[in-house]
């Protein structure tokens, strides 16, 4: 089964693969405005999701992988290349996938971003943002290389076989589906073009700035989640069951963080005063760098909720898990989410500050 979507607001591509024996799917490259129409799908065809597969961590809309893997319990898969937090997988070159009988094979295709991933399924080719219909992915910004664009096109693209069709990431004519053959005989920034001609035309594009990169990377970089779903997110993963058994039956943010807290030890504003007055306690704040920047407690450390399990190691005031933690947010639900994430991780002493910020003030 095979379906090809389109979101006209981006002019973004997404697939649908699913197969109909075993009834396992993936989506390639969803758009998280797309959500519920991509539930539906699952529903109509009673489709289980085993897979969310992004091509790279785009600029130009947000991805559904994280919330798709919050309703679906789909695994989220990323280059390892990609500088995503939160995956799942990490892809590896020559990876391949099952969906029961079918096979999904993962091709590296490094240029637009180092990250950028195609994907191979039966005759068909998901090039994501480094092959597209007449074109390619633009290489000035994220990491892009033009000289690794032309390697990976012309090196693993270029040499499959000619009939092998292509469904892009993105058309902006639309256009729907070309093949290898086309791509390779008659694509104007490649066929018949050197690897230095290359270079010179995506180094004199002169293209604008993607509308969405300021809002659509950050979020890519945690599977397409706001602050509150990248804790639920994290919470998932943790060792205790109750999370598990919530996520699945659609709970909120707020019966997690609820959850939490029977397993913390919350204290007053004025508790923590003396705490820090008696010094011996390290201080973190869990909030975001702008909230952090707008105003915190003196002396606090900046560790957002959603990057604590891939930071604490560099921390030094966190080497010893059985020093005294006081961890806040702005109104107490974020850190009590990380206290329990801190407490999974070993240590013994963490406490989280009930009013948060607001009480603080």
């Amino acid at each position: 089964m095979f379906k090809q979507l389109f979101d006209p607001t981006t002019w973004t591509y997404s697939y649908l693969i699913a197969d109909e024996q075993s009834k396992e799917a993936a989506f390639i490259d969803p758009v998280n405005t797309h959500l519920q129409l991509y539930l539906d799908l699952l529903k109509e065809h009673g489709l289980t999701l085993k897979y969310s597969f992004e091509t790279h961590v785009h600029a130009d809309h947000i991805t559904a992988s994280g919330l798709l893997r919050q309703k679906t319990g789909a695994q989220t898969c990323v280059s390892k290349f990609g500088g995503a937090q939160l995956v799942d997988i990490e892809i590896n070159d020559g990876d391949v996938f099952m969906l029961g009988d079918e096979k999904i094979k993962a091709i590296p295709t490094p240029g637009h971003t180092p990250g950028c991933t195609s994907f191979l399924w039966r005759d068909r080719l998901f090039s994501g943002d480094s092959l597209l219909i007449g074109g390619c992915g633009r290489t000035d910004f994220q990491g892009g290389d033009a000289g690794a664009l032309y390697d990976a096109i012309t090196q693993r693209l270029f040499t499959l076989p000619g009939d092998t069709l292509v469904y892009p990431g993105h058309d902006y004519q639309q256009r729907w589906i070309s093949n290898i053959m086309q791509e390779r005989t008659t694509n104007p920034r490649l066929a018949n073009k050197t690897r230095e001609q290359f270079i010179d035309i995506m180094n004199n594009l002169n293209l604008p700035r993607p509308r969405l990169i300021d809002e659509a990377v950050p979020a890519n970089r945690y599977c397409g989640l706001d602050e509150n779903e990248r804790a639920i997110a994290i919470a998932q993963r943790e060792t205790h069951p109750e999370y598990f058994c919530m996520m699945q039956s659609g709970t909120t943010g707020q019966d997690l963080v609820n959850a939490a807290k029977q397993h913390i030890t919350e204290v007053t504003a004025d508790t923590a005063r003396q705490l820090l007055s008696e010094g011996n306690i390290t201080l973190i704040d869990t909030r975001e760098e702008s909230e952090f920047g707008a105003g915190h407690i003196d002396n606090a450390i900046l560790l957002p909720r959603g990057t604590i399990e891939f930071k604490i190691n560099t921390l030094p005031e966190l080497a010893d898990k059985s020093k005294a933690v006081l961890i806040y947010c702005r109104t107490g639900g974020r850190s009590a989410l990380a206290a329990q994430t801190l407490q999974t991780l070993g240590y013994t002493n963490v406490l989280s500050l009930a009013s948060g910020f607001e009480g603080w003030k």
